[in-house]
């Protein structure tokens, strides 16, 4: 019969980013022990920074009786001279048998010492305790505490186990911990366990202690406080997601409270109130009429029903905060806003200072607005270039200003601030705006083209710029974000539509670096199309085959290929041309000769690939006129001999059907394409 299992691990509050990194794993890593013990079962998982919780409605008492196979050395190792070998003796201990009892077994052709037996499960008292510690033990935060005399280890020191089988409290010891029949409650509540009985009350009266067990049910109240809130004040809050996952982490029983500060700390740029708001103090920043109010949302963990007093003491903290703030902006906007103090920050020791960065990147946005100069001199004017240099030495004179030093995620963002202060170019200032757009999966990109040649010059500065000096992303490890880089690269150019010869530019820019292999580059840009395209791999690499570089092209050619490969009849169509492509492979074609022409089907193939009249670069239409010919490719393979002994009439053919696959291999080599 099974039973109804608890289990509650007891630990000092958990650190919310480090555990939420790890929480979409925890569910797996328990369920990867219930499977190698087993012992397979439906669980729920709760949390709270106090507690990790795992509930079986339905447990089994005792594993279930298994089969056990043991397999050895090859018979000719295990038998030497007529006598077992060492190695046969210890395969008979390992499976606690007598000598007299090896016996050999036929795995793939080969006989190896073989012994199967019956294991009988074992009672599920007995091993909880080592599963619950071979859990915990799985679990990877990142960074451990160790406590005791140090033997212990886990991401906060461990203080409770209480598990309950049915209506048995089990007693084991852990960590240094032994179990008992008892939780802590909210320590508003009591620093001292309270005993419980058993299961049911375990869960009905976890309110009482101060505990909501269940991190959606406080999410879900925690959404319907803010409601509330709102409505009551005609006000916004903006929920950040990430933010609202953090905080119900670090709550066992939330309360949502309206703050205010002064109104005077408004003159501070929104983004640095909202980011000191969020990262130190975990406050959701208020709005009214899309205009940031001087309120905020904090959310306790206090059961103290004086509420007024948790709000002054916040209210309190972050004026302390606000007050730092207002103190780095004034004494900010009082200092020159220039690039000169760069020359002594070090980018990269093998790639100079943050200033030579900016020189680099200077260089690039020449190139790049040179190339399309007369797109933006209608954006921006003709002294484009003028302006297109002062944006790039300016874009990072911000890293040197005290609020950067002291919010690094404000960069470009302050920057626009002070350039708009100091009554620089509006193009100049939403540049440095926008110069590290996009720089996320979701993220905007630029939304000019000036902003657009800003923010490529320092992702090509830093692609080009690593590559040259040996700093190439490997398996995993990107510790520049490169391919975050290249993937803003193809953003941008995509969004711009920009005509982009990925191998030409990258060619030119290579110029002013170290020596080095640009094709590797121009691969590894490359490569991030197969992030851009829930498409089988081998359609994306057949159009990067087509060794067609342009960035917006290259994209369409997938595109393209994706839809018309979906197509019912893409599969029988493509038989067809795989087999005129295993036919050319790296054959040279030469130009077809008409007058060698024997019969009707070289005639018919060739007059119908000649009336084809689509844009070649309008894919899609091209690519269904080329599979158009589909019919008379077949019949010319069904009537036409290749391989015929006279040389001419032989490569007149393969010319014939080579035009063909070399009309595909514009957009893709389709001789890469799989199924």
């Amino acid at each position: 019969m099974n039973k109804e299992l608890l289990i509650e691990i007891g630990v000092e509050e958990l650190p919310a980013i480090p555990f939420l990194k790890e929480l979409p794993n925890i569910k797996t890593k328990w369920q990867k022990v219930l499977d190698e013990y087993n012992l397979k079962s439906e669980f729920d998982f709760f949390y709270t920074p106090r507690r990790l919780v795992l509930s079986h409605k339905n447990f089994k008492q005792k594993q279930d009786d298994s089969d056990v196979e043991f397999i050895g050395a090859p018979k000719h190792i295990a038998i030497k001279d007529g006598k077992f070998t060492p190695a046969a003796i210890s395969f008979a201990k390992k499976c606690e048998i007598q000598e007299s009892e090896l016996s050999f077994k036929d795995i793939n052709g080969k006989e190896v010492l073989y012994y199967q037996k019956q294991v009988s499960g074992k009672d599920v008292k007995e091993i909880l305790p080592d599963m619950i510690e071979k859990f915990l033990l799985s679990l990877n935060f990142g960074k451990s505490m160790r406590w005791g005399n140090g033997e212990f280890e886990f991401i906060r020191p461990i203080r409770s186990f209480l598990v309950f089988l049915g209506n048995e409290s089990l007693e084991f010891t852990k960590f240094g911990v032994k179990s008992e029949n008892s939780t802590y409650p909210h320590r508003n509540i009591s620093y001292d366990k309270i005993k419980i009985e058993n299961i049911n009350q375990y869960f009905e009266n976890s309110t009482q202690r101060g505990v909501i067990l269940s991190q959606h049910e406080r999410e879900s109240i925690i959404r319907k406080q803010f409601e509330t809130i709102e409505k009551e004040n005609n006000i916004n809050i903006e929920i950040d997601e990430d933010l609202l996952k953090e905080v119900v982490a670090i709550t066992e029983y939330p309360t949502a409270l309206l703050g205010q500060f002064e109104s005077e700390f408004l003159d501070i740029p929104k983004e640095v109130i909202i980011t000191s708001m969020k990262e130190n103090q975990r406050y959701f920043p208020v709005f009214k009429n899309s205009k940031l109010e001087n309120k905020f949302i904090v959310v306790s963990n206090s059961l103290n029903e004086e509420k007024s007093l948790i709000i002054k003491g916040n209210e309190k903290v972050l004026r302390a905060r606000l007050s730092d703030a207002m103190f780095f902006w004034k004494s900010d906007l009082q200092a020159p806003f220039t690039p000169d103090k760069l020359k002594n920050i070090t980018y990269l020791k093998e790639l100079g200072t943050l200033y030579d960065k900016e020189l680099r990147e200077e260089k690039i946005a020449k190139i790049l607005a040179e190339k399309y100069k007369n797109r933006l001199a209608k954006e921006v004017g003709n002294n484009y270039i003028e302006k297109i240099s002062r944006a790039v030495m300016l874009s990072k004179a911000d890293l040197t200003s005290s609020m950067v030093y002291e919010f690094t995620e404000l960069q470009g963002i302050m920057g626009h601030y002070y350039a708009e202060k100091k009554g620089e170019d509006k193009d100049i200032v939403i540049a440095i705006k926008e110069q590290y757009l996009p720089d996320g999966e979701n993220a905007d990109c630029p939304s000019t083209l000036f902003s657009s040649i800003v923010a490529l010059s320092h992702k090509l500065d830093s692609l080009v710029g690593l590559f040259s000096v040996g700093k190439i992303p490997t398996g995993t490890k990107d510790p520049y974000a490169l391919r975050r880089a290249a993937n803003g690269v193809i953003k941008i150019i995509l969004n711009e539509g920009l005509e982009f010869d990925i191998s030409e530019i990258l060619n030119e820019i290579a110029k002013n670096y170290n020596n080095f292999d640009v094709s590797v580059l121009e691969n590894f840009i490359l490569d991030r199309l197969y992030t851009f395209f829930d498409a089988n791999s081998s359609i994306i690499k057949s159009c990067i085959d087509s060794k067609n570089r342009d960035i917006v092209k290259l994209y369409n050619a997938i595109q393209a290929l994706h839809i018309i490969s979906n197509e019912p009849n893409f599969k029988d169509n493509f038989s067809t041309f795989k087999r005129l492509s295993n036919i050319i492979k790296d054959t040279k074609i030469q130009d077809v000769k008409e007058e060698l022409f024997e019969n009707k089907y070289e005639k018919n193939l060739n007059d119908k690939f000649k009336a084809l009249n689509s844009n070649e670069e309008k894919y899609k239409e091209r690519l269904r006129e080329l599979f158009g010919l589909k019919q008379e490719i077949d019949e010319f393979f069904e009537n036409v001999m290749i391989n015929t002994d006279d040389e001419k009439i032989k490569n007149n053919r393969i010319a014939l059907i080579g035009q063909i696959y070399l009309a595909f291999k514009k957009i893709a080599d389709i001789k890469e394409i799989s199924f």
